[in-house]
């Protein structure tokens, strides 16, 4: 097993012993050096998104000071959920490494399937979104993208 991933398991060996929650561990690497690392905390927090990969990011981008994680490696212990594989998305991170798989997730008792099949428009979808415009919303957006001062693009 690749070092990293080591690491990323006994981050997830960690919060099981922990009772934190799932068996999923995650570490971030930049340069060759391990600079977050996370596990579930579902459990432990109450907090449906407390996931190895959320918890390692937040604390990644804290230690970075960037919410841009361009340049850096994730290793997990399973492969990403939808949520996750959005956030990592969004944090920009150059590439992940994973062990197990949906599947093998599945199997026991973490199947997220049904997302993806509501994602996909395959299975219709139990939470209403309900679209309702206002006009000080959409100011509030326009005024910000249009700041001379805003700098985080």
């Amino acid at each position: 097993m690749h070092h990293f991933m080591q690491s990323a398991w006994e981050e997830a060996k960690k919060g099981i012993e922990a009772g934190d929650g799932g068996p999923f561990g995650a570490v971030i690497v930049k340069e060759g050096k391990v600079i977050a690392r996370g596990h579930n905390e579902v459990v432990k927090s109450n907090d449906p998104t407390a996931h190895a990969e959320i918890m390692a990011i937040r604390r990644a981008s804290a230690i970075l000071k960037d919410f841009s994680l361009k340049g850096c490696t994730l290793y997990v212990t399973g492969e990403p959920c939808p949520m996750c594989f959005s956030a990592i998305h969004w944090a920009h991170i150059d590439t992940v490494y994973y062990c197990n798989t949906k599947k093998d997730a599945a199997a026991i008792g973490f199947d997220d399937q049904f997302i993806s099949e509501i994602i996909l428009g395959k299975k219709k979808d139990p939470i209403s979104f309900v679209h309702t415009p206002n006009e000080a919303c959409h100011i509030l957006f326009t005024q910000w993208y249009e700041d001379p001062d805003r700098t985080d693009y």
